[in-house]
């Protein structure tokens, strides 16, 4: 940032014009005449010279007052910081990267469509650590809290059904998002699992996994990906599709959502899960109190240098290369 500290200083360049008109004026009543035997050395002494070479010490003096004044009125640049006072929120994102993600009743499938959705929800993030955690037959940390969002959504769009063996374990998704959680000290805490089958895997169930996030303090928000009936999934390797039916334990995931105080959202397309995280992120917003200040630091030495610069070179030339004759 740039400023002037005394901006009405510079209203006296309009005075430089008329000091000038004056000093001409002067100069012209003051103007004499000498006899030379000869001109031939004053002809000889301006050879070279073309007409504005005499006005170049005038431009460097006008020049010269011109700096001076604009030192005076205390040029300044500035740097603007910010202190942002927040508790922040922690956030931890589980996708569900099971083969049935890859149903084609989100376009382009499931999965495809959550990592977007998910990715854009990152991105919007500001001042909350986020995390990432997969779950299919199994459930496994893709990435730890953190404030590197670019990193985080690297990684979401490097998730793949092929990661980890098949399955639905829905409950060690979501106890491994809890363990994540466990040691934050953040305002909220949550817990935003997608999930778009039953839980047929794991060691831990969703309601015991629930019970432990509730015990931590820790909200869950529950969606299930899928539409209504059934939809179209590519099997073996993708070479052949089946229809099958959608079956999402939507009672599992309200009852989850319940005991956490959290809510249960279903998306049957892309365009209610990119609605469902938008409010999502609407209800996990902190008031965040932010304090500008800008420090400014004094540059009229540099012009007033300059200017001192310039009489330097205006007298230097006034005694030598364009000295005047009487």
């Amino acid at each position: 940032m740039f400023r002037f500290e005394d901006p009405w200083v510079l209203s006296l360049l309009l005075l430089l014009p008329v000091v000038y008109w004056l000093r001409r004026v002067i100069e012209r009543r003051r103007t004499g005449t000498l006899r030379y035997s000869a001109v031939g050395s004053v002809l000889a002494a301006g050879e070279g010279r073309s007409r504005w070479a005499h006005k170049v010490p005038e431009i460097l003096r006008g020049l010269a007052l011109a700096a001076l004044i604009i030192s005076l009125a205390r040029p300044q640049t500035g740097i603007t910081s910010e202190n942002i006072l927040t508790e922040g929120i922690d956030i931890v994102l589980v996708l569900d990267i099971s083969s049935s993600m890859l149903a084609e009743d989100l376009e382009p499938n499931r999965l495809e469509a959550a990592k977007v959705v998910a990715a854009d929800f990152v991105t919007g993030r500001r001042n909350d650590r986020v995390g990432l955690v997969a779950f299919a037959g199994e459930a496994f940390t893709q990435a730890p809290l953190t404030l590197d969002y670019s990193v985080v959504t690297s990684l979401v769009k490097e998730l793949d059904p092929g990661m980890i063996e098949d399955g639905t374990a829905v409950g060690m998704g979501l106890v491994t998002a809890v363990k994540r959680l466990q040691a934050s000290d953040a305002a909220s805490k949550v817990v935003v699992l997608l999930t778009d089958g039953r839980s047929n895997r794991g060691e831990i169930g969703p309601i015991t996994a629930a019970r432990m996030a509730e015990a931590l303090g820790v909200r869950v928000y529950t969606i299930g990906a899928g539409s209504r009936g059934t939809a179209r999934v590519p099997v073996q390797g993708g070479r052949v599709y089946a229809t099958m039916r959608v079956d999402i334990d939507e009672e599992t995931l309200q009852e989850v959502a319940e005991i956490t105080d959290g809510q249960y959202f279903r998306a049957t397309d892309t365009e209610s899960l990119a609605a469902i995280y938008t409010e999502i992120d609407e209800l996990e917003r902190t008031e965040i109190e932010v304090e500008n200040f800008t420090q400014y630091s004094e540059q009229f030495p540099l012009v007033l240098g300059f200017g001192f610069l310039l009489i330097i070179g205006e007298v230097a030339l006034s005694q030598t290369a364009l000295r005047k004759l009487p």
